[in-house]
């Protein structure tokens, strides 16, 4: 069960709408204390001018007694003479002492706290006292009014984010749109104009991804149409085979006839295998480390009988510390069709040299014949699909040999170079890097 968002757009509002809510906090009770802090220093600063402006008062005597005894009043004012005679009181209250501190002071009588000022002036003492539930409650009331704003603007800030957000995020609805309206025919290149800095490498790779994705298409459809177009020929060979069989005038032109039907679905069979191949192999494989040497004996001992059956004879000249980074399935695929095609355009009796070292920090998978090899002209040529060389007319190869060592090799990062062998025909030559 996820609990996270995926959405980008839900991630960010939720993650600037913690931060917002934090920074507001944190604004609220940093004002919050300010202001209390302000707000006790103001009535400090009431009750110090208020006792000041009482140093020339003269003496009260009497006054009314309903007003002296309203203790909800929030300043009590006394006065004294320098013996300890009462001047003046603005009422009498219970609670507070007979006599004053000196400058400001905090009394607590009877369980009430009192914040109190007290000056001498000339024959008298005056002391202004104030409740310190009363300077909190109005103290607090001003810290709440302080906060109020930030508390009531945090749903327009949070609007505000939700609108700045999916607008922001809009070039990204719009990037997905046109990825959507890509057509599997015809894959164009993504718009990247008015995208943000961020977007841009996506854009770049997904338009690489389209570009190869393109070319592999075409590659394909390209392939499909060449099979198509090289599968008709030995179809219809085997029609027109099978039609003389039925035709045969006697058994023995039966028999010839049933070869030449058998040679041709040989023909076809590996065609197709062929074809199934190339397809294979243009497919992404694991990579391990593949030590060549026990791959090409196991090769040469398939292909033996095949070599036996022509008269020909295999070499191997192996290092058994050469190692390649590939997939092993698809490098004897390559390494089973060069000694292959060695053995089929090499004559009767010829020879098939495979070698095998390394050199420097790479391995080099050398296979030379004895057969006509290719002219030089023609070497570029050879690696594409159903293209036969000059020599090869008389031979049952398809033209998809070579074209399969080059994708296998293109796959390996090996490098693939055709030469003149010493024994006469063809020389092929791969360059891997050494794992």
């Amino acid at each position: 069960m996820k609990l996270a968002p995926t959405s980008i757009r839900a991630r960010l509002l939720l993650s600037l709408l913690v931060a917002l809510a934090l920074a507001i906090c944190l604004v609220g009770v940093i004002s919050y204390r300010n202001v209390l802090e302000e707000t006790e220093a103001l009535f400090d600063y009431q009750l110090r001018q208020m006792a000041l402006s009482l140093r020339d008062q003269g003496e009260i005597a009497g006054g009314d007694a309903a007003a002296l005894q309203d203790e909800d009043l929030d300043f009590v004012i006394q006065i004294w003479h320098v013996d300890g005679r009462s001047v003046y009181a603005s009422r009498k209250h219970r609670a507070l002492p007979s006599r004053t501190v000196l400058g400001f002071a905090d009394i607590a009588v009877d369980g009430q706290a009192w914040r109190s000022f007290g000056v001498a002036a000339r024959d008298r003492v005056i002391q202004v006292a104030q409740p310190v539930r009363i300077r909190q409650r109005l103290a607090a009331n001003a810290a709440l009014r302080s906060v109020l704003p930030l508390v009531a603007v945090t749903p327009l800030l949070a609007a505000a984010l939700w609108w700045l957000i999916a607008h922001s995020l809009q070039p990204l609805s719009r990037l997905a749109k046109d990825v959507r309206g890509q057509a599997a025919e015809r894959l164009a290149p993504v718009n990247a104009n008015g995208l943000p800095d961020e977007v841009e490498p996506l854009v770049v790779a997904l338009n690489g991804l389209l570009e190869r994705l393109g070319q592999a298409f075409d590659s394909q459809r390209a392939f499909v149409a060449d099979a198509a177009h090289e599968l008709r020929s030995p179809l219809t060979a085997l029609k027109l085979q099978a039609q003389l069989v039925r035709r045969a005038p006697d058994e023995a032109a039966r028999h010839a006839a049933l070869d030449a039907l058998v040679a041709g679905v040989d023909r076809a069979t590996r065609l197709v295998e062929q074809l199934l191949t190339l397809a294979r192999q243009e497919q992404p494989a694991e990579q391990q480390t593949v030590v060549l040497a026990p791959l090409a004996r196991q090769v040469l001992a398939d292909l033996g009988p095949q070599a036996q059956a022509r008269g020909s004879t295999l070499q191997l000249d192996a290092d058994e510390q050469a190692a390649v980074r590939g997939d092993a399935a698809s490098l004897a695929v390559l390494l089973r069709n060069l000694v292959d095609n060695a053995l089929r355009y090499a004559p009767a009796g010829g020879e098939v040299r495979v070698e095998l070292k390394r050199e420097g920090r790479g391995v080099l998978l050398r296979v030379d014949d004895s057969g006509p090899g290719i002219p030089e002209a023609e070497r570029e040529r050879v690696f594409e699909r159903f293209v036969r060389g000059s020599s090869a007319s008389a031979e049952s190869g398809s033209g998809l040999g070579l074209a399969i060592v080059r994708s296998i090799a293109g796959r390996h990062g090996a490098r693939l170079q055709l030469a003149q062998a010493p024994l006469g025909g063809l020389r092929v030559e791969l360059t891997f890097a050494q794992a």
